[in-house]
């Protein structure tokens, strides 16, 4: 499965990354996803990624090393699922953005989707 990352962070090496193919999200957004990012990694440690798949589906992604210790696969998962509902219409704009923009699905077709 192909898919594309926007942004991540990463806790080993304390970065932050924002793909540069999405620089006209609104600077606001991107913003958002910064904070996201690095606080899901400062709480639960790891790397975590926003993304999507080929069919445009939003990707909550978190990974750790395997030897991390401090790294609570259980939490880490419950996090994501906060996230996930707190942030709702946040990841709403992205996909409707990236499926729009990326995919080139017509507008209307996914206006009528979200009614």
């Amino acid at each position: 499965m192909e898919k594309t990352v926007i942004c991540g962070a990463n806790a080993y090496e304390q970065k932050y990354y924002f793909n540069p193919d999405f620089g006209k999200i609104p600077p606001s957004l991107q913003d958002d996803l910064h904070i996201i990012c690095v606080l899901f990694t400062e709480e639960v440690g790891g790397v975590f990624t926003i993304g999507f798949d080929e069919d445009g589906e939003l990707l909550l992604e978190t990974d750790a090393e395997e030897d991390d210790i401090y790294y609570d696969e259980i939490s880490a998962g419950m996090l994501v699922k906060k996230i996930r509902d707190s942030r709702q219409e946040l990841f709403e704009a992205l996909s409707l953005y990236y499926r729009a923009i990326v995919l080139k699905e017509p507008l209307d077709k996914l206006l009528l989707e979200e009614e």
